[in-house]
């Protein structure tokens, strides 16, 4: 996971940055006590270790974090191919990116010490959207635009005798892959099942629906059969997947009736009801989740790599 490595400010602008212990992030303002802080599109900048140790190679020295007046040094995340508008997670604060680079002034301590300066092509600027205290060490992850919602399928759980469990696993398991914006518990009522899903599907505003509960042999388990009445086009490759990989763990995978379909532009899809396999399935179907998506939203169109 990527990080931050150090936090920098200075007290006039043109200057290197002097690395702080800790820095808080003031919404809608930047970094309080930074001379770039305001009312302004470029509140914040971040620059990668990476595009450091590329300048190192060359043969520069004594690039110490902020001496290319970088608020925020990280380590691990390839900011420079992240388009305008991605929100960055940077612990509890939020930053947008709203613009890659910028020109690069020749007389500025930074290009006087260095002679050459990285900023221009791979430094980013960001607005704080949420604010919050930044610190070594500090995760930073690219914020998901993908919505999700997640349907607990049992009798025992809608009536309070069981507590579900397989609903917060696929929550926690989406985390840094899809916003949660809804979660569901539901008995295994065939036709209040087909009406929640193709309810949450019609709002245009939940592009993945994760079903658990209801996918085995059980005279009560109607939950693909719920599914499967709503759905425009079945996807099938994706429960295949699930069960040839449940396959290698248990036997019993081969008794799952899980499927997988989309509503207009929203991707619905079954898992088991046992937390553990409804998180390994989840797992495997998580590396095409982005593609998947972005073609039913109409963004991507060839699945070759």
């Amino acid at each position: 996971m990527a990080n931050v490595k150090a936090v920098n400010i200075s007290l006039r602008r043109g200057t290197i940055k002097q690395q702080m212990e800790q820095v808080e992030l003031v919404e809608n303002y930047g970094i309080e006590g930074d001379a770039h802080a305001g009312d302004w599109h470029r509140q914040v900048s971040l620059l990668d270790q990476s595009s450091v140790d590329r300048m190192l190679e060359l043969g520069a020295h004594g690039l110490v974090p902020g001496i290319f007046a970088e608020n925020i040094t990280t380590e691990g995340m390839d900011l420079c191919h992240l388009p305008l508008g991605t929100k960055l997670v940077v612990g509890e604060a939020v930053l947008e990116v709203t613009q890659i680079g910028k020109e690069c002034h020749q007389h500025c301590q930074v290009y006087q010490q260095v002679g050459m300066c990285v900023m221009p092509l791979e430094g980013i600027f960001t607005r704080v959207i949420k604010g919050g205290v930044v610190k070594a060490g500090t995760p930073i992850s690219v914020q998901s635009n993908i919505r999700a919602a997640v349907v607990t399928i049992s009798d025992k759980g809608s009536q309070g005798i069981r507590e579900d469990r397989s609903g917060p696993v696929l929550v926690e398991t989406l985390k840094g892959y899809a916003v949660v914006n809804r979660t569901v518990l539901i008995p295994d009522e065939r036709e209040l099942i087909s009406k929640t899903l193709a309810d949450l599907a019609d709002t245009g505003e939940i592009d993945l629906i994760l079903t658990t509960g209801g996918t085995g042999l059980a005279p009560r388990d109607v939950t693909p059969e719920a599914t499967l009445a709503i759905v425009d086009r079945q996807v099938p490759g994706i429960p295949e997947a699930m069960r040839a990989a449940s396959l290698k763990i248990t036997d019993r995978a081969m008794l799952s009736r899980a499927a997988a379909g989309t509503r207009g532009r929203t991707l619905i899809i079954n898992l088991p009801g046992s937390p553990k396999a409804a998180k390994e399935c989840l797992e495997v179907f998580l590396p095409v989740l982005d593609h998947a998506v972005e073609t039913l939203r109409g963004e991507a169109f060839e699945c070759a790599k």
